[in-house]
């Protein structure tokens, strides 16, 4: 879940004094005393990262390099929700990934040897991100080519197009079948973050599983596909939102509440990947006439603050309800679909949810770029921890490729029969 917060990081003052060249030295000095300045302490000193062997011409990036590692190191050390950082050898690994990080030619290269270092903490919510990346974050848009994919029958699927995009202006389907991007196959975990203007070739199979080769040019597009709202037979509604932020939850407020005497609900969460824990408790509080328990987040040091829904100007909606979930439903949406199924306000239906549920803060690296970091582990009110384990639905539903592309929905069917089950209806 990504939380509203950010901090500056912090440079490490051992690192300062062995910086090998003057100009690079004084460069990263200015730039320390001024994230100092926004941090206001110093956090437990980066291993010494040796520049002795960086060619001059590449000192003064060398020495940006460590800035920004030196500071990410110090974070995770200080910060982290387990200060024993499961018992990984942090210094450790931080001599391994500086130097790789010093020696970084470019953002995509520093940013990747951070992740490695950050990967054994096994982590869902502590991930660096480039200067761009961080960017495209806040701005809510990043370049993309508009079409989004799901592990379907061991295949990369189309689940949805992005209206306007550049993949729906080509021709791209739901329930076609991704193959390769530039000759290369995807892989188990693709991970593509092109440029604006970038053209990359595509190949496709359709949903007769005729080939379909595409040049596909990266726009700026928005990282949240609008919501949507269906109305379903026996008058129930289907409500789909991807965030938990401000204007998903205030149009699933206003939709609530237009619905107000619709008997039931199809809340659809799957690939919703989480938000912010103040839309969270809003959106939590539209299914209720009370607060009620939203689980228990502990800090580092072992506090742990209960958190409850909000219920001024609630929708207070009173009809039955349904979630749809699956492995990609994560982090704030996960909680939702825990709370509600914890107070029996709703049925959930579909398949296990990610198991990524830890709050997290972003801090602003010295470069721009950020680092996610995992600052609370997070507790449901049913009592168990929901990191690596994620929500089990009430009703185990199944989702094949021939669903897709025949556009069945085995989640909603399940979901309207059993809205239909409401001993309550005529």
């Amino acid at each position: 879940m990504s939380f509203a917060f950010s901090a500056f990081g912090v440079f490490s003052r051992r690192r300062l004094l062995r910086a090998p060249r003057r100009g690079a030295f004084w460069r990263l000095l200015a730039s320390t005393i001024a994230l100092a300045l926004f941090a206001g302490c110093v956090g437990t000193p980066a291993p010494r990262i040796p520049l002795a062997a960086i060619p001059a011409a590449q000192q003064d990036r060398a020495a940006r390099n460590v800035a920004v590692f030196s500071a990410a190191w110090s974070l995770v050390a200080d910060r982290h929700f387990d200060p024993r950082l499961h018992g990984l050898d942090w210094p450790a690994l931080g001599r391994a990934a500086g130097a790789e990080a010093a020696a970084a030619p470019d953002d995509t290269a520093l940013y990747a040897a951070l992740n490695r270092m950050l990967e054994p903490l096994g982590d869902s919510h502590t991930h660096a991100l480039t200067p761009a990346q961080a960017a495209a974050r806040r701005a809510r848009a990043r370049a993309r080519t508009g079409f989004n994919m799901t592990r379907l029958d061991g295949r990369w699927a189309v689940w949805d197009v992005l209206p306007e995009s550049p993949a729906a202006r080509a021709g791209v389907r739901r329930g076609w079948i991704a193959v390769a991007r530039n000759g290369a196959a995807l892989g188990d975990r693709p991970d593509f973050q092109p440029r604006a203007g970038e053209t990359a070739r595509w190949e496709f199979l359709d949903t007769d599983d005729r080939p379909v080769a595409l040049a596909l040019t990266a726009e700026p597009l928005p990282l949240v596909p609008p919501p949507q709202a269906r109305l379903l037979p026996g008058g129930f509604v289907q409500l789909r939102f991807d965030a938990f932020a401000t204007p998903d939850r205030r149009w699933l407020g206003a939709q609530l509440k237009a619905h107000r005497d619709a008997p039931g609900v199809v809340i659809d969460l799957r690939r919703n990947p989480g938000g912010d824990t103040f839309s969270l408790g809003i959106s939590v509080g539209e299914f209720f006439d009370r607060a009620v328990d939203c689980g228990r987040f502990v800090t580092r040091g072992g506090m742990a603050s209960t958190k409850r829904s909000f219920g001024l100007g609630s929708a207070r909606y009173a009809g039955r309800v349904a979630l749809l979930v699956d492995g990609a439903t994560a982090s704030a949406a996960e909680i939702f679909a825990a709370v509600l199924q914890a107070h029996h306000r709703a049925v959930v239906i579909g398949r296990p949810t990610a198991g990524a549920v830890l709050a997290s803060w972003f801090h602003r690296l010295p470069d721009g770029g950020e680092l996610q970091l995992s600052r609370e582990d997070y507790i449901a009110p049913q009592g168990y921890r929901l990191e690596g384990r994620g929500v089990t639905p009430d009703i185990a539903s199944a989702f094949s490729l021939a669903d897709l592309r025949a556009g069945r929905d085995p989640d909603l069917a399940a979901a309207l029969a059993w809205l239909e089950t409401d001993p309550r209806r005529p």
